[in-house]
């Protein structure tokens, strides 16, 4: 095959330098159009900011769990800190049920549901106590955060 000896040709069209007025109050060589858009840019930054720490301040659960106890602190002044003090003992039951679930299940050779029964019978031994314990383990957690916080 014969190397092509067609030359690519490509044409550039420059447009002359054209002149524009710069004011007294702008550096040499930056042009007005550019300056109106830094100024845009910059205000829509400074929206973006404004409207992230409204974001930021309507998603922080620690401050809504906060006020969840300030609210009841004069009926229930002892949950906060109870929460905190009970937190550890829960974890520690959650932890102990999983580390018997994991001991379980490596303890079965093979396939552990390899039937029904064997499936609903881990089911009632594990699933019921685990995900119960999980639900309270994520109700407790964020008001003994809270209550952590509060204190200092």
């Amino acid at each position: 095959m014969q190397p092509s000896t067609d030359a690519m040709h490509f044409q550039f069209q420059v447009a002359p330098p054209s002149a524009t007025i710069v004011p007294d109050n702008l550096p040499s060589g930056v042009p007005p159009e550019s300056t109106d858009l830094l100024r845009q840019l910059l205000e829509v930054q400074r929206e973006q900011t404004q409207l992230l720490r409204f974001l930021c301040a309507a998603h922080d659960s620690q401050t809504r769990w906060r006020n969840f106890l300030a609210r009841w602190s004069a009926e229930f002044p002892q949950v906060g800190g109870d929460c905190k003090s009970t937190l550890p003992m829960i974890e520690r039951a959650y932890m102990t049920l999983i580390a018997d679930l994991t001991e379980h299940l490596r303890s079965e050779n093979g396939e552990p549901f390899d039937n029904e029964f064997a499936l609903s019978e881990f089911l009632d031994r594990y699933g019921i106590r685990l995900g119960q314990l999980g639900s309270i383990l994520s109700m407790i957690s964020p008001i003994a955060e809270a209550a952590r916080t509060e204190e200092g």
